[in-house]
């Protein structure tokens, strides 16, 4: 299977856009569980949180990435195997229950489609090898991230911290990297996570110190921490401009053609996870034209 892979880039590069729709179907179910899990439990672990509503109605019986089966929103129709193949169950659907024919979000093809997509181009960019399975691993846990940020404000630890401590596993396999390759050296990857963090941290408590409020969360601070443990301190620079421009030419967008309020915070570590895969695909290319543009 390796060598059919080897010799046929377009046969491996379809196998990975298909597996990857299948993961991108299963992080539709991270995305929506995930959060509510993580607030059930911090309900069991705060009494300071007994006498307060919750921002949903929190299942009572076992509910996690496994168990119950997915079910219609709705309805509550429980949705059989031939309705949860990835895109096409849904278009063969139109988008609707097959129960209730309430309007199913077109979110859910659209993030198994970007799964596939961005999968496919990391395996695209680096060909067979272990590069191919670290970025496609990246590219999972940055598209759950991204969107269960965009949605809940909140950067789960159980996704983000598994791949800071990856990233400097990784370092460990240095030596036997070479050439065009996501293996850095270990001491990269340790001042990249710690760099990483300590720089947003810092600037976090400055505003805060300079405004009084809090500029952003410490989800940002520990995924740039993992960005920083996969790709090298020297990479940071790149992360933190990109996602600062882009975040901030979305945000005024916002404010200007939504109305969007400025007390109403945007979450960050959609555009960290989106420089993060940018550069972890492109970002030596990107140092150096902007190195030759300076000179």
């Amino acid at each position: 299977m390796v060598e059919l892979f080897t010799q046929s880039a377009p046969v491996f590069i379809a196998v990975v856009f298909a597996f990857a729709l299948v993961v991108g179907s299963f992080l539709n179910v991270v995305i929506y569980r995930l959060p509510i899990m993580m607030e059930r439990q911090w309900r069991e672990q705060c009494d300071e949180l007994g006498n307060t509503p919750p921002m949903q109605e929190m299942p009572k019986d076992r509910f996690d990435l496994i168990v119950p089966r997915s079910r219609c929103p709705s309805c509550g129709h429980m949705i059989k195997a031939w309705q949860n193949i990835p895109v096409i169950s849904y278009l063969i659907l139109g988008g609707k229950c097959a129960n209730c024919r309430e309007s199913i979000s077109a979110r859910y093809p659209l993030v198994e489609m970007l799964t596939a997509i961005l999968a496919a181009i990391g395996a695209w960019r680096f060909g067979v090898g272990w590069e191919s399975v670290m970025v496609i691993i990246m590219t999972f846990a940055l598209v759950a991230i991204s969107v269960i940020d965009a949605d809940t404000q909140l950067i789960p630890d159980s996704i983000v911290l598994p791949l800071m401590w990856t990233g400097l596993l990784m370092s460990l396999f240095h030596p036997m990297a070479g050439g065009d390759t996501l293996f850095i050296a270990p001491k990269d990857a340790i001042v990249g996570a710690a760099a990483g963090y300590l720089s947003l941290w810092s600037v976090y408590q400055l505003f805060k110190l300079v405004t009084g409020k809090e500029g952003m969360g410490y989800g940002d601070f520990k995924l740039l921490a993992a960005l920083g443990a996969w790709l090298g301190w020297q990479q940071l620079p790149v992360i933190i401009l990109m996602s600062a421009v882009v975040g901030a030419i979305v945000g005024i967008g916002m404010m200007v053609f939504k109305s969007h309020e400025r007390s109403v915070p945007i979450p960050f570590g959609p555009y960290l996870a989106g420089a993060g895969w940018i550069t972890m695909l492109w970002g030596d290319a990107i140092m150096k034209t902007y190195l030759d543009l300076m000179i």
